[in-house]
Order: structure tokens, then sequence, then C-alpha cells
């Protein structure tokens, strides 16, 4: 539910736009004045601002100026019923998104205030889409397992349907996600993502549901969680299997009952989110170990979508290894660089246990420090120390007892993994994480539960 600031010093146009505004859906706040206003601004998220460019108090220009010191992004729309072409080229000038002259008209404002808030949304996902580095954000690839996926996406994504994909780190699990997204009725809403393995246990509820001022130490204003801010749209809730199990059981509460309270707050929020959750982990083997709740992953694991690793589908390399160096190229400002025969073979000699992820960077790596046009086999097996001869031993045999519990066997064959992997990157965590394909946080409770020091 977006929310609408007004300040006027006319008591009888805040009651009029309130009303109207909540007709609409809309939350609403008052100020009778800028002092009031930048008041009530500091301690309230708010979406948008209709401003009064006369106000006895404080006049409204500056009152613009103030907004934008403390929130460059927040978009104000100007009223005035002395509006001159002037004051609305000043206005315009200091960043206010529109220009409203008294005696306002309902519906117009109506128009704008709705205008306003799309174009808002739409230069936010735009600044997300941005920071993706471009055309990295496409999904390649024409093997039959993808080829798969390409069509559970098509049929899932139409529904409303709640989704859970799972697979490796690196296999593209947020992709799959956001085409989902793209693909439905509510591709023109919010796209919203958390990661689970992300947020400190502690900060976790406020991050879903948002926080009142003074709720705890360091609340310092009201906040919205992400659930609010992808209302109509979608949330993407990445590593859910690190999700604590008390927040598991609230989570459980906003998906069956589609209502929230912020932290502090007693007033009940209704919510129209489609969830997608992505996990690394065998979510049964969690429920097993009581890590996970058996009911929120059947209410998650509507449309299930299992994502396969690299080496499962090593006929993508060759598109996705153009793909990705046209990238890399772009955005290292490197001239196009082509591939030399048979080195395209060389890359499918390597399992990439870090899948598309690790294949992204050795790409780029490839692409900064070759200096010729062409890069060949030789510089793969230089700079990626690729060695086709060098073979993974089983460990399989190596653990098995019978008799003996599986999920005993697969803690021995954990350890030792990363056992090895910490030795081989000499003791370094964030380097033995990058080897195996983890974020490092995982990592730490892996080792932790593990009994790795």
């Amino acid at each position: 539910m977006a929310c609408v600031l007004i300040i006027d010093d006319e008591q009888n146009i805040l009651v009029t736009l309130s009303r109207a505004l909540k007709l609409e859906g809309y939350q609403s706040l008052v100020a009778g004045g800028g002092k009031v206003g930048i008041e009530k601004l500091a301690g309230q998220a708010v979406d948008l601002v209709l401003l009064d460019v006369m106000m006895p108090d404080m006049d409204g220009l500056a009152v613009l100026d103030r907004i934008h010191e403390l929130d460059s992004s927040l978009p104000v729309v100007m009223m005035s019923g002395h509006a001159t072409v002037e004051i609305a080229v000043r206005a315009v000038r200091r960043g206010a998104v529109d220009f409203l002259e008294k005696p306002l008209s309902s519906e117009k404002v109506l128009v704008t205030v709705r205008n306003a808030l799309k174009i808002r949304r739409l230069s936010e996902e735009n600044r997300d889409l941005r920071t993706m580095a471009g055309l990295q954000g496409e999904m390649v690839g024409q093997s039959a397992p993808m080829r798969a996926i390409y069509e559970q996406i098509r049929l899932a994504a139409p529904s409303n349907g709640r989704v859970l994909i799972s697979g490796e780190n690196g296999t593209g699990k947020e992709l799959v996600a956001r085409a989902i997204h793209d693909n439905s009725q509510r591709s023109g809403e919010a796209f919203v993502k958390v990661n689970c393995a992300a947020v400190p246990h502690d900060l976790i509820e406020s991050e879903l549901f948002g926080h009142e001022k003074g709720s705890f130490t360091g609340a310092s204003q009201q906040r919205r969680g992400k659930f609010e801010l992808a209302d109509s749209g979608t949330l993407f809730l990445d590593e859910v299997g690190d999700m604590p199990l008390a927040m598991q059981a609230k989570l459980l509460r906003v998906l069956q009952e589609g209502e929230l309270e912020r932290v502090g707050s007693s007033e009940t929020i209704r919510v129209d989110v489609r969830v997608i959750a992505a996990t690394n982990q065998n979510l049964q083997v969690a429920i097993a170990e009581g890590r996970f709740r058996k009911d929120l992953f059947y209410r998650l694991n509507v449309i299930p979508i299992e994502l396969p690793p690299l080496r499962e589908r090593k006929e993508d390399i060759s598109a996705l290894a153009e793909h990705l160096m046209d990238v890399a190229c772009r955005q290292n400002n490197r001239r196009p660089k082509s591939f030399a025969p048979g080195t395209i073979a060389c890359l499918a000699e390597h399992d990439f246990p870090g899948n598309v992820r690790e294949l992204k960077n050795s790409i780029e790596r490839l692409v900064i420090m070759v200096p010729g046009d062409e890069i060949g086999p030789a510089d793969v097996r230089r700079w990626l120390s690729l060695d086709a001869s060098r073979e993974v031993r089983p460990l399989a045999g190596e653990f098995y007892e019978s008799g003996r519990a599986l999920r005993d066997m697969l803690a021995d064959a954990e350890r030792d993994l990363i056992m090895r992997a910490l030795a081989e990157c000499d003791g370094h965590v964030t380097n033995a994480a990058r080897s195996l394909g983890l974020e490092r946080s995982h990592l730490y409770k892996k080792m932790k539960a593990l009994g790795i020091k």
C-alpha cells in the first residue's frame, strides 16, 4: 500500500485529498505546514509528497529542497492556487515531478499520483537492472534440460502458484525467478528479493515485515518490509533453507492469511504477494533434521523447479562461453575477443562445481588476462588451472558403511571436502567458500555444524 504525504495549510484540502486517496486504496498522512511535513517525513516511510507552494511557516520550494536532502529519489508534486509559469518552471528545475493548479480536481490528482508512483517504481527497477551488469541477466542454453526448464517457466508464470526453485549454487535460480515474474500478470509490479542467508537472524523479521520507529535499538524511523514493498508483485526468497525456525512460523502465517504486522505494531496489514523461493539445500533432509518446517515446505512447494548443474548440460557451454565473453568484454572495456579452435572443448573438460557463476568468473579472467584478440586452449590451462589429466577421486565408497545412517555418512563426506578445500586455500575461508561454490556465511554455518574450527 503506497503512502502519500499531503503538506498544505488549508484544512479542507487536507481532508478532501486524504479521503480521495483512501478510497483509491492509498495510505495518507497530512501535515498543516512545511515544518510539520518534514518532521513526519523523517519518521515515516513515504512514497510520494503532495506539496503546496504558498504556506505561511515555510515556503513550498524550500520544503522541496529539504525533502530532496532527506531522500533525493522521493517524487514531489507541487500544488498552488497562485500558479505562474515562473513558479512551475522553478519547481520542476528543483526536482518536482509535476505541478497541479488549484482548485484541485480529485480525478486529476489521482491520475497524477498514479503516474508519479509508476515512474518511481520504474526508476527503481531500472536502477536495479543496471546493477545486474547488462546482458548477464539472460538465460542461455538450448540443451534438453534447459528446454525443459523453459517449458516449466512458461507453464508456471501466468499462474499465482508459489514456486520453489532448487539447485546448486551458481545454476541461475534468481534468473528463473525473474523470468517467471516477467512473464506473469504481475510483471508491471515490483520484483523484490531477499537473501535469507545474508540477513542476520535478529533482523530478518524487520527485513520481511518492516518495523515501527523505536521498536528496537537502531529503529530511528518507520520502515516497510519486503512484503509490503512487493505488494501486488513478486517476492523472491533466496536461500530460504537458511531461514531461522522461529521466522519460518511467522512466514507460514503470512502465506496462509495474507496478513502481517510490522515489528512493534499491532496494526494488521493485508498484502497480495506471489512468493517464489529458492534453495541449494535438500529441504527434505532439513525437515528430517528439524531445521525446516514441513508445513512451510508444502506451502512453498506448489510448483517445484529443479535446475540442472552445468556438468549435466555441457552442450550449453559453447553458447554460454560466447555470451559471457561478450558481456565481460563490454564490462571491462576490452575489444571483442574470439575463441580459438579447441578452446570450448578444453573448457568442457572441466566440471565447473560453481556452475554458470564459476564459468562466468573464468571467462572474465581470460578476457582480462589474455592480451590478444583470441583465447586458446593454452590460455585456458594457464589462467584457469584446468588439467584434463587430473581426475577427482570419488568419495562415495570411502565413507559408505553398511547399516550406518545416510546423514552421518554425508556429514563425514562434507567434512572431508570442506577440510580439503580449506587446506588447498591455506585456511582462507572466503577462498574456500568460492572454491566450493558456497556463500561464505553458508560455509561458516556448515563448518560450525560439522565441528570444524
